[in-house]
């Protein structure tokens, strides 16, 4: 048919990798606090068939199962469609995948006494999945996955995918508050915390609980906290220059980076503190690292993609170091309380993990990066 658009060359594409990273989220938000499992009294094997209708729902639930799902929809037909795929295939997966996806959860909410299972969840689930769908596949006809193709090749080398996708969740692990502002990866500590829990009444349980004990160390020194700063801004730009092609466009990444980290931050700080704090983190010692590592990243921008990629593997193993050895807020323990009351606990769950794990996603593509042979 002539008013199709031609069909994408077949590559890796971004959307996939977010696509899955989307999936993972819904399935946290759907199952979160993942116990106690428990088989519900009276409930027979064939009632898992079925979903039964809820007694009562409100606008939020409304709003959120239909708002949760659009994008799944959409970043499944874009993945799809991006790697090569017909616009026929991407639209049958980016119409069955999600309610398949959302009829399993339904069905496992069962078993977890504080969820609810529901059929008007999964019609709502469903809906908001083909409107993602649809959407894509609109953005499709008048040639706009076409477009950013184009700007992707442009700005971007093949095989940038993964890079991609970190850098696209980047923001969404800085609205878990960090023990720095933009020190994503502390993660450290908490492995100790647990296997100090695993050793207990053991030989090792004095020595182990001392090494716990180095989360509540005292605060990082100023000069110490601002490297940290300049490291936790750094990490996203040397990603983004280890994928980017040579050009004044290197700079627009850069700066376009700093703005989202401070305005990621700044977001953070106002949803666990309130708004009137938004911009409280930024002290004394938080400019002079925003400011060094804005510098570093610009100087970098005339080095070679892989040079980049040398270099952040230096700057994000000395952030993980930084950032294990800050104590935890000492006012994020009484803020947490409210987000466990409320509704949105399960996706702030979910950024803890991901500002836990991003670094080390970084490693791992940075390290890819420097073994494999130049295309």
């Amino acid at each position: 048919m002539a008013w199709l658009p031609p069909r994408l060359p077949r590559r890796p594409s971004s959307a996939s990798l977010l696509a899955l990273a989307y999936a993972m989220l819904v399935v946290y938000a759907s199952l979160y606090p993942f116990g106690p499992w428990a088989w519900p009294p009276g409930l027979k094997a064939g009632d898992l068939i079925g979903l039964p209708w809820p007694k009562y729902w409100g606008g939020f639930d409304v709003q959120a199962n239909l708002a949760g799902y659009l994008p799944l929809g959409l970043l499944v037909y874009a993945a799809v469609v991006r790697s090569g795929g017909s616009l026929l295939l991407a639209l049958g997966l980016g119409l069955g995948l999600a309610p398949l996806l959302s009829f399993g959860m339904e069905s496992l909410q069962y078993f977890l006494p504080r969820r609810v299972p529901s059929l008007v969840d999964w019609w709502l689930n469903t809906a908001g999945a083909a409107a993602g769908a649809l959407l894509g596949l609109l953005l499709h006809l008048i040639g706009g996955l076409t477009r950013w193709q184009a700007r992707r090749e442009h700005w971007f080398v093949p095989h940038s995918a993964g890079a991609l996708a970190l850098l696209a969740l980047w923001p969404m692990g800085l609205l878990f508050p960090a023990p720095v502002p933009l020190g994503l990866g502390q993660v450290l500590p908490r492995l100790r915390e647990l296997a100090a829990s695993a050793l207990e009444d053991t030989p090792w349980d004095l020595q182990w609980d001392q090494a716990a004990s180095l989360a509540d160390s005292p605060p990082l020194p100023p000069g110490l906290e601002g490297l940290t700063i300049a490291l936790g801004l750094l990490a996203p730009c040397v990603l983004a220059l280890s994928v980017a092609r040579p050009g004044w466009q290197r700079l627009l990444l850069v700066f376009g980076a700093a703005g989202l980290g401070v305005l990621g931050t700044a977001l953070s700080t106002a949803l666990n503190f309130g708004p009137q704090h938004a911009w409280a983190w930024l002290t004394p010692s938080s400019w002079p690292g925003l400011a060094l590592g804005l510098g570093l990243a610009c100087m970098l921008c005339a080095c070679s993609r892989r040079a980049c990629a040398a270099w952040g593997l230096v700057a994000v193993c000395a952030l993980i170091a930084l950032v294990s050895e800050a104590p935890g807020d000492p006012y994020l323990a009484q803020s947490l309380q409210g987000w466990e009351q409320g509704r949105f606990i399960s996706f702030y769950g979910l950024a803890q993990w991901v500002g836990w794990l991003w670094p080390f996603g970084v490693l791992a593509w940075l390290l890819r990066l420097l073994v494999r042979r130049e295309s």
